[in-house]
């Protein structure tokens, strides 16, 4: 059954809505003195800039609470060297609420291959080293410091992502939940409107932290399992053949009956001592029925009062076989709709994460996008330029969610399957605002778009199977016969867009999912014909099927039935236009054959990239977990499933890069060393088959008689203008080699 939630919008208003809408958050007592507030009733601090726009998380949840009737305040990009930055607004009333930012910070700061950034897109002036490694910790830990009774509320990407025990790359180690790391009281994971307005409203009712537990989209450590829940125990991969006849560990006799006589009727406890006083949480806590999870078939369970038990931090930690099917289990309870609760042991302590948040309906995305952003950073950077708003400041977001499932990407895991979008009306308005509010317009809107340009209000035509169905991906292997693919909704609004008033261009640079597209031929011909202006991203990946089985990805029969159609509707517009396609070299499962055959598909095709990305082990993916345990969680994991090859170390992932730039005279040393490797010498030669030509053999030196010349002259000789070339080649070499890392660290 498709499961429901209170309007967003619906709470009674906090008292302290009569101070009205502040122009900008404030980020110092002046502005709070300016706006009449004595204090705070929520700090939220950030790793980004202070930018009142939609496209800043700051700023979404900022704006959302004061709607609810909350004072909020902002502390951006603050000094974590001492706690003094975070008591610039004094104590808040209610929490700090902390996150890293629109980035994850480790992601932010390094590289793929674990290189340094000495940059920062979301800092004023683009500015690297205003945000700590690991934010969430540190500044969680820094706000403990400043008021050590006042609650700490993680969320952002960041929190996101590392909610229960994570493979993490910096340190190439499995790491405990941030939560517990940064000593903060919960944490919100996803787009989290609706667990922050339902936590701030319990907190200003006078509710503890601990009365809030079990907020849908929020993680909250316990010191046991709650009352009248079922578990599911999911922490093992080799069951015994009797699995029913397994010992119940909260059993005390022949069966679950006889526990009840060793239940303390004061205390409700198995066993518990009458003279000690137990925690709230604990109090009435009862023994519980475990069912391991091969016989979950052979019962009837209520999603509402049943958890999963993963297994714990201690042996994820040091088993990657278990790290794999833990992976597994948390992205199959990712639907809101049927997921149930999960819970995983850090010590002593249970680390419980509550079913995923209930998707925003339409109005309610109208409401959120519909606050009133001033649309511009805060006027503290005053010409700074911040390069994440300069690239968005004309671009407008019209949905969240991706129903893909590539397992290199965690849009999934953070914003959800379910695709969630904005009216019509709310777009246009939107842009609008951009027309006539933004500095600088002048009437090219730069995308409509969002995670994906093309699942606006695709999803599901049958709510009965959408909450239901726990599959990974809408379109893997092949599309879903019950997922809307008919795209109107999002040419229509293309059609409306072009009408108004003041706006000459509309582009579409979200990525497209080009077998979706496919799919409605007049969506296609309207992209093309109006908001391509000359190229369009894509993003294949790769060529080889082996490989794509591990991203969750379409073979190519679909990439050239869009490119046909793609080149059919350029030339029935009079237009040159092309596509860039997108690959990802050194992905878990891809070999060296894969990476050569794609090289050659390639140059058959005549494609030169020049952005090539190796892989990135972020927080949480699944192909993170392919990663760490070289097992595949699309499958079900056993200490028998196969092995996969993962292209791991810096020598791999350089020459799975060199094979994707074939074409770059720099790495064809590089690249003829890689094919003798693989016995592939036939690649080496001139013809247009060829993937690299031969290596110049140096010439001889001709004999040749002595010539005359005035005494103290020098014979430029070919020796000596071959060594003058040699050596002003390689000094280019050394200028283009330092510009390139100047070009990868930024």
């Amino acid at each position: 059954m498709k499961k429901t939630a209170p309007d967003l919008f619906s709470y009674p208003r906090y008292w302290a809505e009569c101070y009205g809408i502040a122009p900008f958050l404030p980020t110092t007592r002046e502005e709070m003195d300016q706006l009449g507030w004595d204090s705070c009733d929520i700090i939220i601090v950030t790793g980004d800039a202070y930018v009142d726009h939609p496209s800043f998380g700051m700023a979404v949840m900022g704006r959302l609470l004061e709607a609810q009737g909350f004072r909020v305040g902002i502390i951006a990009q603050p000094d974590w060297r001492s706690a003094d930055d975070f008591m610039r607004l004094g104590k808040p009333n209610l929490y700090f609420g902390v996150t890293a930012g629109n980035m994850d910070s480790m992601i932010n700061r390094y590289t793929a291959d674990l290189r340094l950034r000495h940059d920062d897109a979301y800092t004023a002036g683009g500015k690297g080293g205003k945000r700590p490694d690991r934010a969430v910790i540190v500044y969680s830990q820094r706000c403990k410091e400043a008021w050590t009774d006042v609650p700490v509320v993680l969320g952002g990407i960041e929190a996101s992502l590392r909610r229960i025990a994570q493979y993490d790359y910096w340190s190439n180690k499995v790491r405990r939940s941030v939560l517990l790391d940064a000593t903060a009281d919960i944490l919100l994971y996803g787009n989290a409107e609706r667990a922050i307005v339902e936590l701030s409203h319990g907190l200003a009712a006078g509710k503890r932290i601990e009365e809030l537990w079990n907020i849908r989209g929020t993680a909250y450590l316990r010191q046991q399992p709650p009352e009248g829940y079922v578990e599911l125990d999911s922490s093992r991969i080799d069951w015994p053949g009797n699995i029913d006849k397994l010992p119940n560990p909260y059993d005390f006799g022949t069966d679950q009956r006889g526990a009840d006589k060793l239940i303390d009727p004061t205390t409700k406890r198995c066993g518990a001592d009458s003279s000690v006083t137990q925690p709230a949480e604990e109090a009435h806590v009862a023994p519980i029925r475990i069912v391991p999870m091969p016989l979950k078939r052979k019962e009837k369970l209520s999603q509402e009062t049943t958890y999963i038990r993963l297994p714990s931090f201690e042996k994820v930690a040091k088993d990657s076989a278990l790290y794999a099917h833990t992976s597994r289990v948390l992205h199959q309870e990712s639907n809101p709709h049927n997921a149930r609760a999960l819970i995983q042991k850090h010590g002593n302590r249970e680390l419980w994460v509550n079913p995923p948040p209930i998707p925003l309906e339409t109005p309610e995305m109208d409401g959120v996008f519909g606050l009133p952003y001033q649309r511009v950073p805060h006027p503290a950077y005053g010409k700074d330029k911040i390069p994440a708003y300069d690239m968005i400041r004309f671009s407008i977001n019209i949905m969240r969610g991706c129903f893909g499932g590539c397992t290199f990407c965690s849009i999934t895991e953070h914003e959800g399957r379910i695709i969630q979008s904005r009216s019509h009306e709310s777009i246009l308005n939107e842009m609008a605002e951009i027309r006539d509010k933004v500095p600088g317009f002048t009437g090219s809107i730069s995308d409509l778009g969002g995670p994906t340009s093309n699942m606006y209000f695709l999803n599901c035509n049958d709510d009965d199977i959408q909450s239901n169905c726990r599959k990974l991906s809408c379109v893997y292997p092949t599309i879903c016969s019950n997922l809307v693919t008919d795209h109107s909704q999002t040419t229509e609004l293309y059609r409306k867009a072009r009408k108004m008033e003041g706006i000459h261009n509309i582009a579409i640079a979200s990525g497209l999912r080009y077998d979706l597209a496919v799919k409605d031929p007049e969506y296609v011909r309207e992209l093309v014909t109006y908001h391509v202006g000359g190229y369009l991203k894509i993003a294949p990946e790769h060529s080889e099927q082996n490989t794509l089985s591990k991203m969750m990805k379409p073979g190519m029969d679909t990439y050239y039935d869009f490119k046909n159609m793609f080149d059919q509707f350029s030339a029935e517009a009079g237009k040159k236009q092309y596509l860039i396609p997108y690959f990802i070299a050194a992905h878990p499962g891809c070999d060296d054959n894969d990476m050569l055959n794609l090289s050659l598909w390639l140059k058959q095709n005549d494609v030169k990239v020049d952005q090539v990305q190796n892989f990135y082990p972020s927080p949480m993916s699944l192909a993170t977990a392919m990663y760490h345990s070289e097992k595949n969680p699309l499958k079900q994991i056993t200490y028998k499933s196969e092995t996969l090859y993962i292209p791991k170390d810096k020598a791999q992932r350089k020459a799975h890069k060199t094979l994707l730039r074939y074409h770059d005279p720099e790495n064809w040393s590089d690249l003829r060393i890689k094919l003798k490797e693989m016995g592939r010498e036939d690649l080496i030669g001139t013809r247009p088959g060829h993937l690299v030509t031969p290596e110049e053999a140096p010439k001889r030196r001709e004999n040749s008689k002595a010539r005359v010349r005035p005494s103290g002259a020098r014979v430029a000789t070919k020796a000596t203008v071959k060594g003058n070339k040699a050596s002003s080649s390689r000094a280019a070499k050394k200028r283009k080699g330092q510009s390139s890392i100047k070009k990868q660290q930024h």
